[in-house]
């Protein structure tokens, strides 16, 4: 805003320019002049004037056009403007005030009137943009405040979705894992027993290699021979069987932590891998779209101290967005086979830092998509199938819980890659 007010004045009169010039001058203000319509049009869109003292009665375009002209423009349509005029016709100042005029000046005037109009006008459009532009602040200030609250919103929403389900895992985990530790701790039991009845029969065997004919009609009849083979090659499976669930439970038992109050040091893939675990179901084949496979490339991470459960989090949403984007590639594509993969690979940096990088190769990001992606309630999924809060609640996660770094890199067309990087000890912050 400058320091000095700037009045237009518009008159054909030589006289009158000079003697309205010569007032508002005398008053502090800076005055320009414009002797016809056209040029006051010109003069005021090169230099906007605080206000425009605009005569009626002038050759070529009158006062009422040249006012009509500066309302329709959008650049000088909020200027004040007071017409000048030895009019006294009630319907002239109506016609007048229609098109936008502020005041009617009658000629001749006054000076101290016409001080008294111009001060008193600039005053109200000094009020008038004081007040737009607390409006513009304050609504701005509630807009700001209002997509805080949402955000808020979301995140507690989130952040209850995530303890439910970590809740929900534990108590699975809990009860698959009672059952599974019996069959467990038993089949090494039942392993003794039928080597035992096993050795049993092969010593009845040797000794009675002739046994009455019922038994050996039996025995060919059951194939005891294979049957011998056969059931410590079932044991075995189920043995192994034993091993993959109890390995699963304390995968879900290690995505379950909750315990976000405090920092811990944990194994970063232990926290990948049962997060893979939970997500297993999507990475199968469909009859819609082939396999998922996943390519894990892990360095020998040290135990890095952090918050498990946010983590976690973390790696649940960027996993799922990256099945998302291989999905929507597999149906726009419209391809009969496609080798999908998603890659997983973690390194140490400088002694100080871990990253790990998730890689999908499917279509990409659009540069547009890409420069919104961490923004809260920002999403490309229809309605109903996200809430746009996924990726800013994980950049929240790693920049500010971790004081670390979440990036995006990706080219349409050619995949997308989530780089994170967190401190190893938490007393270390990346710069920006």
């Amino acid at each position: 805003m400058r320091d000095v007010q700037l009045i237009l004045v518009v008159d054909d009169t030589p006289a009158n320019l000079a003697v309205t010039s010569e007032a508002l001058t005398d008053a502090g203000f800076e005055v320009a002049i414009a002797k016809d319509g056209e040029r006051a049009l010109k003069q005021a869109e090169r230099n906007l004037p605080d206000l425009i003292l605009l005569d009626v009665m002038m050759p070529g375009i009158d006062g009422f056009e040249t006012c009509r002209r500066l309302k329709a423009s959008p650049i000088t349509q909020e200027i004040p403007i007071i017409f000048m005029t030895a009019l006294s016709d009630a319907t002239d100042k109506v016609s007048g005030f229609n098109l936008g005029a502020v005041d009617y000046i009658t000629k001749p005037f006054q000076e101290a009137e016409l001080l008294a109009r111009v001060k008193t006008h600039l005053k109200l459009r000094h009020l008038s943009l004081t007040l737009e532009q607390q409006v513009t602040e304050r609504t701005s200030e509630l807009t700001a405040a209002l997509q805080q609250v949402q955000q808020s919103q979301i995140q507690l929403l989130q952040s209850e979705k995530m303890a439910t389900l970590g809740q929900l895992v534990a108590g699975v985990a809990h009860e698959i894992n009672n059952p599974v530790n019996f069959i467990h701790g038993n089949l090494g039991h039942i392993g003794g027993y039928i080597q035992t009845l096993l050795e049993f029969i092969q010593l009845y065997q040797k000794h009675y290699p002739h046994p009455v004919p019922e038994i050996q009609a039996k025995a060919e009849d059951e194939d005891l021979e294979f049957l011998q083979e056969d059931l410590l090659k079932i044991l075995a499976s189920i043995k192994i069987g034993s091993d993959r669930i109890r390995e699963i439970v304390r995968t879900l038992r290690n995505f379950s932590r909750t315990d976000e109050a405090e920092s811990k040091t944990v194994d970063i893939h232990e926290g990948i891998d049962s997060t893979l675990t939970i997500l297993q179901h999507r990475l199968k084949a469909t009859p819609e779209r082939p396999a998922i496979e996943v390519i894990k490339d892990y360095s020998n991470l040290p135990l890095v101290e952090c918050y498990p459960g946010a983590l976690n989090q973390v790696f649940m949403n960027i996993l799922v967005n990256a099945i998302d984007a291989l999905e929507d590639s597999f149906n726009k594509q419209q391809k009969t086979f496609e080798k999908f993969t998603i890659a997983i690979r973690t390194s140490v940096i400088d002694e100080q830092l871990v990253k790990i990088a998730i890689a999908d190769n499917g279509s990409g990001i659009p540069e547009q998509v890409k420069q919104s992606i961490f923004n809260p309630f920002f999403t490309t999924k229809p309605v109903n199938q996200g809430t746009g809060m996924g990726l800013s609640i994980s950049y929240q996660i790693i920049t500010d819980k971790h004081k670390g770094k979440l990036e995006c890199f990706s080219t349409s067309g050619a995949g997308a890659e989530f780089v994170i990087q967190i401190p190893i000890r938490q007393k270390v912050s990346l710069t920006f």
